[in-house]
């Protein structure tokens, strides 16, 4: 099985690393002759640290940046409480796109794959058993046979477009400016929030420079206009109310509040993933985050299909589960997004959010909301326990006398059958499933537990709540195939 991925971002390189430990035979292509030094995120969540632990990655990312134990919803005077939880990794990391994306390489690299550079698709033909793509080189235009194009290449994504795969939404309205900028003199702009005259400005500290983030009073004629620094000087000086120098312009750009999600995120043979799928608000700096989420949802599901392993209907629930978390995710920042507006009607809103998020049951649902902690997709199967449908958690087990955990269980990407002895996983599943007897101390109730490649509960029965044994079928043929 063969896999082309447009696209060498976050949603990219996370799918291409999904595939080939599925097995995949993948190349990743990028239009760009070399990855671009500006980036609009600086931070990595839980729910991202979580499933990067889940491949045995993570450490390489924690060591970048500092960990920060709180986040915002519509206050930046009422943080939320990210300690709260239920993840090992309660807090966000800040750590530039960039550098995300050249570990995420990196590690690729290691997995036998290298990103083809200033490779550019231009077109394709897909039929009912590949896609021929047309490519864009430096030596002029290849055609190349896939079995599946994966379009990650971003919000103006060509792979959308040529695909016919529609992207409703909600246009523009309001827009932000955004510099990679030094300052004449530093003390004169704290970081963090600063209230002005007309409206909020942001400063987050940089090596050597400073982030610079504010409202643009009015939409522009052409949003694609470059952002000059002497009308982002403007800009900043009417908002505040006063005048502080700009100097040393890194980056400058604009963004909006726009919001659209693909209609599909699979068409045929072409499937779509981050940006290409959906853009939003930059309210909560989700977007490396949603896209690592999509990729891993959809590795091992394509990758099954392709190889002919998959249940019927196994890539359609990409589409069913992550265009349900997408949607939701829309929503979320949307309303962060009018939440953030200088607009007096909206304040009596915000203030009440504020105090509602300052009680525990509500800051850890809105916590775990922003964040992605709380993501559920339909086991399948009939059940109330807390873990059907959620990442299963990072329990520390013991397994043929050693110490591991289910993260570390879970780094071969495969469907993972944990059993205390209770329970056995049928003769027939053991060679799509791997089954590990565990002694789980913190769980002494757990007899076992059937757990996806992307680390999502499908089945648990435990001694005060056991499952009929025709429910394990169920589950492992919905998922892995009868």
């Amino acid at each position: 099985m063969r896999v082309m991925v447009a696209g060498a971002g976050p949603a990219g390189l996370m799918l291409a690393a999904e595939l080939v430990l599925a097995g995949a035979e993948v190349t990743v292509v990028d239009r760009l002759p070399r990855r671009s030094p500006y980036c609009r995120g600086f931070t990595l969540n839980a729910r991202s640290l979580e499933l990067l632990d889940r491949r045995g990655v993570v450490d390489r990312f924690l060591a970048e940046g500092p960990t920060v134990p709180y986040g915002m919803f519509a206050d930046p005077s009422r943080p939320l409480d990210l300690s709260v939880m239920d993840t090992d990794h309660p807090y966000t990391l800040g750590i530039a796109q960039t550098r995300v994306e050249e570990l995420l390489e990196e590690w690729l690299s290691e997995l036998g794959v290298t990103v083809a550079w200033g490779h550019e698709v231009t077109g394709f033909d897909q039929d009912g058993d590949g896609v021929e793509v047309t490519v864009r080189t430096g030596g002029g235009h290849e055609r190349v046979r896939v079995d599946y194009l994966a379009g990650c290449d971003g919000s103006r994504s060509l792979v959308r477009k040529h695909a016919g795969i529609g992207f409703p939404g909600t246009p523009a309205t309001a827009f932000g400016l955004l510099a990679d900028v030094g300052t004449a003199d530093p003390s004169a702009l704290p970081f963090g929030a600063t209230e002005g005259e007309r409206g909020t400005v942001f400063v987050i500290p940089r090596p050597g420079y400073v982030r610079i983030v504010l409202d643009e009073p009015v939409p522009p004629a052409d949003r694609d206009e470059p952002v000059r620094l002497d009308y982002f000087q403007r800009v900043l000086d009417d908002t505040l109310g006063r005048r502080v120098e700009l100097v040393d312009p890194r980056w400058l750009t604009r963004f909006s509040d726009a919001a659209r999600q693909a209609d599909r995120y699979v068409a045929g043979r072409v499937v779509l993933a981050g940006d290409a799928a959906h853009i939003h608000p930059p309210a909560g700096a989700v977007g490396v985050n949603v896209a690592l989420a999509d990729a891993v949802n959809l590795g091992w599901k394509l990758a099954a299909t392709g190889l002919g392993y998959a249940p019927d209907g196994l890539l359609d629930s990409y589409h069913r589960e992550r265009h349900e978390a997408g949607a939701r995710m829309l929503r979320t920042t949307r309303a962060q997004a009018l939440l953030g507006r200088r607009d007096p009607g909206v304040d009596p809103v915000r203030e009440l959010l504020g105090e509602l998020a300052g009680l525990p049951p509500v800051g850890r649902y809105l916590a775990e909301l922003t964040t992605g902690v709380s993501t559920r997709y339909d086991p399948g199967i009939p059940g109330d326990h807390p873990w059907l449908g959620r990442l299963a958690p990072n329990l520390k087990l013991v397994a043929g006398g050693e110490r591991t955990s289910v993260a570390e269980l879970l780094r071969p990407a495969r469907p993972v059958f944990l059993t205390t002895g209770a329970r056995a996983l049928p003769e027939n599943a053991r060679d799509r499933v791997d089954a590990h007897h565990v002694h789980c101390p913190e769980r002494p109730d757990l007899e076992a537990v059937l757990i996806r490649p992307d680390g999502h509960t499908v089945w648990v029965s435990t001694t005060t709540d056991p499952q009929p044994a025709d429910t394990l079928t169920t589950a492992l043929a919905t998922w892995f195939g009868a």
